[in-house]
Parts: C-alpha cells; sequence; structure tokens
C-alpha cells in the first residue's frame, strides 16, 4: 500500500509550494467584500464578478496593521474614502498557506488610481443614462419662488447640519419667516438610497404645501458620499416636481443628485443662507416699491395742489361767465317754448290718430293668424297626443312616472309600466 502523508505534512508541502512560486508580488484587481478592522488588522474578501453579478472567484485578504494604517491614508488622501467593501481595487499581494489557517493574500500595496477612475467610471455611466433619459436638466429648469418660505427637509433628525440649517434659517438678521417640516431619513450606508427616495415620495404627496426641497447632510466622513451616487436616486431628484437643493457633500465632492438638482451648494448653512437671501432681496425689492409708491402719491398731492391753486382762481369768472350766458338762453327759450309746443302738439295728434288706424288693422290681422295657428296646433296635438299613439297599436312604458327610451335605464328588479289601448300592465325587470 502506497505511503500517505498526514494532513499537517500535506499542508506544509502546499506551503512550500506556494511559497517558492511566481505568485509573490503580484498586482490583482477586484472587489472588496465582507471587509472589518480588528485590532488595527484589516479583513476582507477579493472577489470577482461576471457580467451576469455571479461571483466566479473569491479569496480571503488581509492588511496587517503595521500597513494598513498606511494604505488606508494614501487612499483617503487620493480618492477622499477610507477602503470599504464593494469598491475596484489594485492591490499587491503575496500568497500565504499557513498549515492551520490555510490560504490567504496578504496585501502589501494598493493603486488608488484603480479605484479612482473606477468610480469616476461608474459616476460617467450614470451621468451618460441620465441623458440619454433626458431628465437631467428636469429640476434645473423649474422656475424658484419668489420667496420660498415653505421648505420639506429631508436629512437625518440629530445631524449636525441639519440643526445649523435649522438655526441658520429660523434666527436670521432680516426676521424673514420660515416653516419647515423635516421628513427622515438614512444619509450614508446602503440604506440612503432607498431612504432618501421615500422621504421624496412623502413629499411629491402633498406638494403643493411646500415650495422647494432641502437634502442637507452635515460633517460625517466624505467616504459615506458613495452611496450617493445612484442612478435611481438621481432619476427621482431630476423629475421631482419642486426645485431642490442639496447640500450633502463638501468643498471638493459633487455627488450625483448635485449635478441634477436645482441648486447645489457646499454646506447646510449655506442652503440657509440662500433662502434667506432670496427673501431678503424680495424684503429688499417691496422697500423700493413702498418708496416709489410714497414718492408717487407725494407728487400726485403736490400736482393736485397746484391744480386746485388754479381752479380756485378760475371758477369764479367762470361761474359768472356761465351764469350770464345761461340767463340769456333762458331768455330766449321762454320766448320760443309756446310757439314750438303748440306747432308740435298738433303734429303729434295727427301722427297719433294715424297710428291708430293702423294699429287697429295690424291687430285684427295678427289675432286672425294666432286662431288659425292655434287651430292647426290642436289638431296636431290632437293628432300625435300619447293616447291616439297608443289607440293606433304602439305602446308606452314608464318607470317612476318617466318615459323608458333605453334598456341601459333599466336594471334587475326595476318596476315598469306599459301602457296599451285597452289597458295598462305593471312588470318587473329579470
Amino acid at each position: 500500500m502506497e505511503q500517505a502523508l498526514t494532513l499537517l505534512e500535506y499542508n506544509l508541502l502546499i506551503k512550500g509550494l506556494v511559497h517558492d512560486s511566481s505568485v509573490q508580488g503580484c498586482w490583482v484587481t477586484g472587489e472588496t467584500s465582507d471587509l472589518r478592522v480588528s485590532r488595527g488588522h484589516c479583513y476582507l474578501e477579493l472577489i470577482q464578478k461576471n457580467e451576469a453579478g455571479v461571483t466566479v472567484a473569491r479569496l480571503g485578504a488581509v492588511i496587517w496593521a503595521s500597513t494598513f494604517a498606511h494604505l488606508d491614508d494614501v487612499f483617503y488622501r487620493k480618492t477622499g474614502k477610507h477602503l470599504a467593501s464593494s469598491m475596484k481595487v489594485m492591490v499587491r499581494v503575496n500568497a500565504n498557506f499557513h498549515e492551520q489557517y490555510g490560504l490567504k493574500a496578504v496585501i502589501t500595496d494598493i493603486n488608488p488610481e484603480f479605484t479612482l477612475g473606477d468610480m469616476e467610471r461608474h459616476k460617467r455611466e450614470i451621468i451618460a443614462r441620465l441623458k440619454a433619459d433626458g431628465v437631467i436638466d428636469m429640476n434645473k429648469q423649474l422656475s424658484w419662488p419668489l420667496a420660498p418660505q415653505r421648505i420639506a427637509v429631508i436629512s437625518a433628525r440629530g445631524a449636525a447640519g441639519y440643526g445649523d440649517f435649522i438655526n441658520q434659517l429660523h434666527n436670521n438678521a432680516f426676521g424673514l419667516k420660515f416653516y419647515t417640516c423635516l421628513f427622515e431619513a438614512v444619509m450614508q450606508g446602503a440604506n440612503t438610497v432607498p431612504s432618501v427616495i421615500a422621504a421624496l415620495d412623502r413629499i411629491a404627496a402633498s406638494e403643493q404645501m411646500f415650495d422647494c426641497v432641502v437634502i442637507i447632510r452635515g460633517g460625517g466622513s466624505t467616504s459615506d458620499l458613495n452611496s450617493f451616487d445612484n442612478y435611481d436616486l438621481g432619476a427621482n431628484i431630476a423629475q421631482f416636481p419642486l426645485p431642490v437643493i442639496t447640500g450633502i457633500g463638501h468643498d471638493r465632492d459633487v455627488t450625483i443628485p448635485d449635478m441634477v438638482s436645482k441648486l447645489h451648494v457646499k454646506t447646510p448653512t449655506a442652503a440657509a443662507q440662500f433662502l434667506v437671501q432670496c427673501g431678503a432681496a424680495q424684503l429688499e425689492h417691496l422697500g423700493e416699491l413702498a418708496t416709489a409708491v410714497v414718492g408717487a402719491v407725494r407728487e400726485s398731492i403736490s400736482h393736485s395742489r397746484e391744480q386746485l391753486a388754479y381752479y380756485g382762481n378760475y371758477i369764479p369768472m367762470t361761474a359768472q361767465k356761465l351764469i350770464e350766458t345761461s340767463r340769456m338762453h333762458l331768455v330766449g327759450y321762454g320766448q320760443s317754448i309756446p310757439v314750438v309746443l303748440k306747432s308740435r302738439l298738433a303734429a303729434e295728434r295727427s301722427l297719433l290718430l294715424h297710428h291708430q288706424g293702423t294699429i287697429k288693422t295690424a291687430v285684427g290681422n295678427h289675432l286672425e293668424r294666432r286662431r288659425l295657428l292655434l287651430a292647426s296646433l290642436g289638431d296636431k296635438v290632437s293628432l300625435l297626443s300619447p293616447q291616439n299613439i297608443i289607440n293606433r297599436g304602439y305602446s308606452l312604458t314608464t318607470i317612476n312616472g318617466h318615459v323608458v327610451t333605453s334598456t341601459t335605464s333599466l336594471k334587475a328588479g326595476d318596476r315598469i309600466e306599459t301602457s296599451l289601448k285597452d289597458g295598462k300592465i305593471t312588470s318587473i325587470v329579470e
């Protein structure tokens, strides 16, 4: 019988083969999964998926504490994000096989440019899709209310940024009144997208109550912003019926929501300042209008006073002249009225007699025509009366006193009455 190896001997043999092979110090691309940090060491899995999203390769990996702090710092400074799960990475690995713990890849270096490129590629794909769908600029094309005061806010209730926004908005130097309503949402992690979309749906259900929407996320790590680069979230914001202000990143970070919203600001405080400035601008405009109105009124009063002074001097002379002229006209009218009146009465008397004869003849003719018409209509009414029609062999069906003209007006159980020449029949509709 062939000599068998113990498991330890076999594992030591594999260990020797791995450590002597050419798999040491290779650059490998993959996606991080199940990443966790314990006692300064970073434990994770490197996986590879095919186009259908099915994992086709998997390898456990570790970054020892002596290396991890440096690599994570370099990665953060380059990408603005700490190492996390679901990231595409390019890492240098050494294969390590331990007779007790099995095969593991020890990561000794990382290429942040690869991850940065993948993140940008993903963002560009989302932007291209939004453009192809024709929605990317829809929210930007909405008009601002002159002074937006009814604000729907999407944020985490306890977030420092939300507190800064509310304080800045309600304690503004102009004494402007704003009405805010918080729609709570998760602003970091895997639940960010469904949570924010759900908040948008709740706002859309009562959109007439608000002038605009503010999405804010103050403080925190920029590594949490990755979840905002999502097509569904971008499409929802782009097509939202109210103008949207986003303040969810930092100076150097521009997320998909920032690109599709009506206005992108750096911080929640900046969002509040913008709204206050809108109100202050309208307040200033109202002040200018008030000043203009006061000036116009004063000018009108001054002009009216000048006119009154002029009329005060002009009216007495004009009135006296009008009185004299009118007195002369009255004297002339007093002399001519009797003559004109006598002539006019004679003419009207003659015309009245003429009209009297004409009216008498016209009334007689009209009455005769109406009598003939009534006789003709009486014959027609008698001929077309329902009873005469029934007497000729027809029937008349009614329900509740109303004539039935179509079967669609009836339903099962209705009681109908049919009139015939010699009586009536009552029926129940089946």
